[in-house]
């Protein structure tokens, strides 16, 4: 029997990294460093759940609108905290 189990991926990465991109490109975030957006990312990503799906929609289709609503308001709240985090950091190394 053959496994595949390249579909499997932790719902919240895409959501993440295009968020990090998004934010990437305000003003607040410009002296971001591609190595500093990725540990943001990875910041995030370790402070929400996980949650494995192989495709998004479905799990899209079985969450309730509270269930969304709360996702977002937690990727919200990690994702500024990520960002103030590395920022904080970042600066603090390089003194």
């Amino acid at each position: 029997m053959k496994f595949n189990f390249e579909q499997v991926h932790n719902y919240y990465e895409r959501l993440v990294f295009e968020e990090v991109a998004r934010r990437a490109s305000e003003p607040a975030h410009h002296d971001f460093s591609a190595d500093m957006l990725a540990d943001v990312a990875c910041l995030a990503l370790n402070r929400l759940p996980v949650r494995y799906v192989r495709h998004d929609v479905d799990m899209m289709f079985y969450m309730t609108e509270q269930e969304r609503k709360t996702i977002e308001e937690s990727m919200q709240q990690v994702l500024e905290f990520s960002f103030a985090f590395v920022l904080e950091r970042t600066a603090r190394s390089a003194r």
